[in-house]
Protein backbone atom coordinates (compact mmCIF):
# COMPACT_ATOMS: atom_id res chain seq x y z
CA UNK A 1 0.00 0.00 0.00
CA UNK A 2 2.74 2.50 0.89
CA UNK A 3 5.55 2.96 -1.60
CA UNK A 4 8.77 4.95 -1.70
CA UNK A 5 8.54 8.74 -1.65
CA UNK A 6 7.29 10.05 -5.00
CA UNK A 7 7.31 13.82 -4.42
CA UNK A 8 8.69 16.43 -2.05
CA UNK A 9 7.00 19.84 -2.04
CA UNK A 10 9.12 22.83 -1.08
CA UNK A 11 7.31 26.10 -0.36
CA UNK A 12 9.18 29.29 -1.29
CA UNK A 13 8.42 32.96 -1.97
CA UNK A 14 10.46 32.98 -5.23
CA UNK A 15 9.75 29.88 -7.35
CA UNK A 16 12.07 30.68 -10.33
CA UNK A 17 15.05 31.39 -8.03
CA UNK A 18 14.36 28.26 -5.97
CA UNK A 19 14.04 26.08 -9.09
CA UNK A 20 17.47 27.31 -10.17
CA UNK A 21 18.97 26.74 -6.72
CA UNK A 22 17.52 23.26 -6.22
CA UNK A 23 18.56 22.22 -9.73
CA UNK A 24 22.11 23.34 -8.95
CA UNK A 25 22.38 21.43 -5.66
CA UNK A 26 20.57 18.29 -6.84
CA UNK A 27 22.96 17.77 -9.72
CA UNK A 28 21.35 15.85 -12.54
CA UNK A 29 17.81 17.00 -11.70
CA UNK A 30 15.80 17.66 -14.84
CA UNK A 31 13.04 20.24 -15.24
CA UNK A 32 9.67 18.88 -16.22
CA UNK A 33 6.37 20.62 -16.84
CA UNK A 34 2.85 19.48 -15.92
CA UNK A 35 0.55 21.28 -18.32
CA UNK A 36 -2.61 20.41 -16.39
CA UNK A 37 -1.32 22.23 -13.29
CA UNK A 38 0.94 24.80 -14.96
CA UNK A 39 3.72 23.40 -12.76
CA UNK A 40 7.43 23.20 -13.44
CA UNK A 41 9.12 20.68 -11.18
CA UNK A 42 12.43 18.86 -10.90
CA UNK A 43 12.76 15.14 -11.47
CA UNK A 44 15.62 13.73 -9.40
CA UNK A 45 16.30 9.99 -9.25
CA UNK A 46 12.62 9.13 -9.53
CA UNK A 47 11.44 11.74 -7.01
CA UNK A 48 9.64 14.92 -7.97
CA UNK A 49 10.89 18.06 -6.26
CA UNK A 50 7.94 20.39 -6.56
CA UNK A 51 8.98 23.96 -5.85
CA UNK A 52 5.76 25.82 -5.18
CA UNK A 53 4.67 29.26 -3.96
CA UNK A 54 4.47 29.73 -0.20
CA UNK A 55 1.12 31.00 1.02
CA UNK A 56 -0.80 31.69 4.22
CA UNK A 57 -1.32 27.96 4.92
CA UNK A 58 2.18 26.72 4.04
CA UNK A 59 5.02 29.16 4.39
CA UNK A 60 8.72 28.72 3.67
CA UNK A 61 10.85 27.64 6.59
CA UNK A 62 11.37 24.86 9.12
CA UNK A 63 7.97 23.41 9.97
CA UNK A 64 8.53 19.98 11.44
CA UNK A 65 9.00 17.49 8.60
CA UNK A 66 12.42 16.98 7.06
CA UNK A 67 13.34 14.71 4.15
CA UNK A 68 16.77 13.11 4.59
CA UNK A 69 18.73 12.31 1.45
CA UNK A 70 21.10 9.34 1.47
CA UNK A 71 24.55 10.47 0.30
CA UNK A 72 27.53 8.28 -0.50
CA UNK A 73 30.12 10.87 0.63
CA UNK A 74 28.73 12.86 3.55
CA UNK A 75 31.55 15.40 3.81
CA UNK A 76 31.52 16.10 0.06
CA UNK A 77 27.72 16.48 0.01
CA UNK A 78 27.75 18.79 3.04
CA UNK A 79 30.42 21.01 1.44
CA UNK A 80 28.47 21.05 -1.84
CA UNK A 81 25.31 22.33 -0.16
CA UNK A 82 27.17 24.86 2.00
CA UNK A 83 29.07 26.17 -1.04
CA UNK A 84 25.72 26.62 -2.83
CA UNK A 85 24.39 28.83 -0.03
CA UNK A 86 22.69 26.40 2.34
CA UNK A 87 23.35 26.93 6.05
CA UNK A 88 23.91 24.31 8.70
CA UNK A 89 20.89 24.06 11.00
CA UNK A 90 21.54 20.94 13.15
CA UNK A 91 24.49 18.60 13.41
CA UNK A 92 26.36 16.99 11.92
CA UNK A 93 26.20 14.13 14.34
CA UNK A 94 27.25 10.51 14.40
CA UNK A 95 24.51 7.90 14.02
CA UNK A 96 24.54 4.12 13.60
CA UNK A 97 27.24 2.20 11.73
CA UNK A 98 29.62 5.16 11.54
CA UNK A 99 27.24 7.26 9.48
CA UNK A 100 26.52 10.95 9.98
CA UNK A 101 23.47 13.11 9.56
CA UNK A 102 22.74 16.81 9.58
CA UNK A 103 20.05 19.29 8.73
CA UNK A 104 20.64 22.24 6.42
CA UNK A 105 18.44 25.18 5.50
CA UNK A 106 17.99 26.36 1.94
CA UNK A 107 18.11 30.13 1.18
CA UNK A 108 14.36 30.33 2.04
CA UNK A 109 14.67 28.58 5.41
CA UNK A 110 13.39 25.14 4.36
CA UNK A 111 15.17 22.14 5.86
CA UNK A 112 17.11 19.52 3.91
CA UNK A 113 18.52 16.46 5.67
CA UNK A 114 21.70 14.65 4.67
CA UNK A 115 22.44 11.11 5.83
CA UNK A 116 25.46 9.03 4.94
Amino acid sequence: MISPICAVLVYVPDVPAALDWYQSVFQGAERRFLDAFNLTYLEYKGIRLEIVPADSKLSAGAAGTVVYWDVSDFDKALKHFLDAGATLYRGPGQVEAGKQMCMLRDPWGNCIGLYG
